[in-house]
């Protein structure tokens, strides 16, 4: 009996990977409501959460290299989304402040979580379930990693 040869849809990596672009799908009509991107989005939702944070804050947050938050955090200023400035205790570190018209974008985005939640066909604890269990395989990968 010959060995079945390995699909994409055998790795759980795929599986990962292709849910996140069939996410991005679905936010693509909400975020255009806002000129953002994903990325950009979720730096907002992070400094809805927490404004004046560091660079290096924001990057734990969202698991990204300030080598790859500075670029996206750049284009946000020019928008007018947030303003950047070092900090006057610690100069090595930039501090991350939305404007008002970042904060704004809040209240267009309130619904966006329940829009995106309710377009996944699972509801209550079976989303609070899944979530959960990714994050676990998020730590255990990260762990792994080193």
């Amino acid at each position: 009996m010959a060995n079945k040869a390995l699909e994409p849809d055998d790795f759980i990596c795929f599986a990962v990977y292709s849910t996140g672009h069939a996410f991005s799908r679905v936010y693509k009509p909400l975020l255009e409501k806002l000129d953002v991107t994903y990325p950009q989005y979720l730096a907002l939702v992070a400094l809805w959460a927490k404004d004046d944070q560091t660079v290096g804050s924001l990057g734990e947050m969202m698991f990204l290299e300030s080598s790859t938050l500075t670029p996206l955090l750049k284009r946000m200023e020019k928008l007018g989304f947030l303003t950047r400035s070092r900090d006057l205790e610690d100069e090595r570190q930039v501090r991350i402040r939305l404007t008002e018209k970042g904060s704004a974008l809040r209240t267009i985005a309130r619904d966006f979580p329940a829009c995106v939640d309710g377009a996944t066909g699972l509801a209550g604890d079976a989303l609070k379930k899944l979530r959960n269990d990714i994050r676990s395989v998020r730590t255990a990968l990260h762990k792994a990693a080193g």
